[in-house]
């Protein structure tokens, strides 16, 4: 029985090649895109959850309008009770979804799903940044439909303006999640220690930026924890910008009320996720 020899072709050795001798480089941009894809992924294929949880803020606006324009009416600055309730609402719609999807991340944790991510070679704080980017998306798409619906109710829309409100929550959104993600890593243990505090600081918070009812008239105390609420320059931020006044006092303080939030969030939301391994 004959044998017969198989001679490969002469390779170049591999051994001190620099393609082989490390892994593939990465890049944070790279990593935030393929966590972004997976988060957007559900949202993609049940478009209608983004439609269903605006449910909320319709009934603010639909209930709660109605009575600002009765009781307040002119008294309301700039005198149009769309222009001033609307931007608030967009503003609510960003503190809302943002400041729970925590929520989303407690429900990885216990099943594991977060802890298969971190074995992955992507970058930790990409974990972080692709949730929080996912949620800016969901965000702007509920604005824009909110702003449509109210169109033929008499609220007026300066393009210019709106796109820059739409970056303004844009910016908040990233703080608010940023700072919603290291709570949930914070209480993993506790998981309805989430839900505690959230509500604890959400509606204060809310009450405080004068969202829904002018603080002209509230107490001193009242009014010195308005001031001290960053939320509070937002809103006045989106009101001028949803009003054209894309130039005024009110827009530049926003967006620093929103930057810091949202470098302070990304600050210990980071530092959270890359000890959540622990």
């Amino acid at each position: 029985m004959s044998t017969r020899t198989i001679t490969l072709p002469e390779t170049p050795d591999s051994s001190h090649s620099p393609s082989t001798s490390r892994p593939p480089s990465r890049s944070l941009p790279r990593d935030t895109w393929i966590v972004l894809t997976r988060e957007l992924r559900p949202t993609l294929h049940d478009p209608f959850s983004v439609i269903f949880s605006l449910v909320q803020p319709l009934f603010f606006l639909a209930l709660f309008g109605p009575l600002l324009a009765g009781n307040l009416g002119g008294g309301l600055p700039g005198g149009d009770v769309w222009q001033w309730f609307v931007p608030a609402i967009l503003v609510m719609i960003s503190l809302f979804g943002s400041s729970t999807v925590g929520s989303n991340l407690l429900f990885e944790m216990q099943t594991g799903a977060h802890e298969r991510m971190l074995v992955t070679p992507l970058a930790r704080s990409s974990l972080l940044l692709g949730r929080a980017l996912k949620e800016i998306v969901t965000l702007v798409a509920q604005a824009a439909v909110i702003v449509l619906v109210m169109l033929p109710f008499g609220f007026t829309l300066h393009p210019l303006g709106a796109v820059l409100g739409l970056a303004l929550l844009a910016v908040l959104g990233v703080g608010i999640s940023s700072l919603s993600y290291a709570l949930a890593i914070a209480v993993r243990k506790q998981d309805w220690m989430f839900w505690v505090v959230q509500q604890t600081f959400l509606f204060p918070l809310m009450i405080l930026s004068g969202m829904l009812l002018p603080l002209d008239g509230g107490p001193g105390w009242m009014q010195a924890l308005a001031r001290a609420n960053p939320l509070t320059y937002v809103v006045d931020a989106e009101r001028a910008l949803f009003s054209g006044q894309v130039l005024s006092t009110e827009v530049g303080t926003g967006f620093a009320a929103a930057l810091v939030t949202a470098a302070v969030g990304l600050a210990v939301g980071i530092r959270s996720m890359r000890g959540s391994a622990g």
